[in-house]
């Protein structure tokens, strides 16, 4: 009795010949990839139909790659809207003029971030935005004045110091003036600096007494929270 795919042979040998790949020809005619292989086992293929079928499985596994790819950076675009979403959604329930929210934050961020070593009120980072933050802070809430705010950039080597002082001054909308003499890390001398990267900051106003407050607001939340 012949199978159903009788009429189907000539055409999927002949494919197979040209340099298809088994899969190909079972997704095309919809035969059973057991019959096809069966049917294939005596064909040889030359060096120039074995090079087509190779050919055809790179461009394949390259195609599925690329789809695989896209979808996951689809989804990831998805989930960091979802992310940006629910903080938003959160923000619009706080009050974010109120001050004693801009203390909190502040507090928390100290904690990991600020200088406690020394009697001083301080923070370093390479993040403009985080140190902008922190200066935003010192004026808003504790009406420090300008000349107080001292900046002090630590650099690589082969890093322009009044190129990052310009760029940290518009950052920070910090006077030129505020900007001690930069520190130069000579380990790194004869290594390429990234562009992305403008050093560390370093932003300092003394008056340890806001340090010491803002350390004391984030342990005893924490401690309160970690609690409940």
């Amino acid at each position: 009795m012949e199978s159903k795919w009788s009429q189907l042979k000539p055409k999927a040998i002949l494919l197979r010949k040209q340099g298809k790949s088994l899969p190909s020809i079972h997704i095309a005619l919809g035969i059973p990839k057991s019959t096809l292989s069966y049917w294939f086992k005596n064909i040889a293929l030359t060096k120039k139909q074995q090079g087509v079928l190779r050919q055809n499985w790179q461009n394949a596994l390259i195609k599925a790659r690329a789809g695989a790819t896209k979808w996951h950076n689809a989804e990831k675009s998805k989930r960091l809207s979802l992310a940006e979403s629910d903080g938003l959604e959160l923000l619009a329930k706080l009050d974010t003029k109120d001050l004693k929210i801009y203390e909190l934050a502040l507090a928390l961020l100290y904690l990991g971030e600020g200088t406690k070593a020394k009697d001083e009120t301080g923070m370093g980072s390479s993040d403009p935005l985080i140190l902008k933050f922190f200066i935003t802070c010192l004026r808003k809430i504790y009406n420090v004045p300008e000349d107080k705010i001292k900046c002090e950039l630590h650099l690589r080597a082969d890093q322009d110091a009044e190129i990052m002082i310009k760029f940290w001054s518009a950052q920070l909308t910090v006077s030129r003036t505020n900007f001690t003499k930069p520190y130069f890390d000579m380990r790194t001398k004869g290594k390429k600096t990234y562009d992305s990267y403008k050093g560390v900051c370093l932003v300092r106003c003394g008056q340890v007494a806001i340090q010491r407050k803002l350390v004391y607001i984030a342990r005893h939340f924490c401690n309160e929270m970690s609690a409940l």
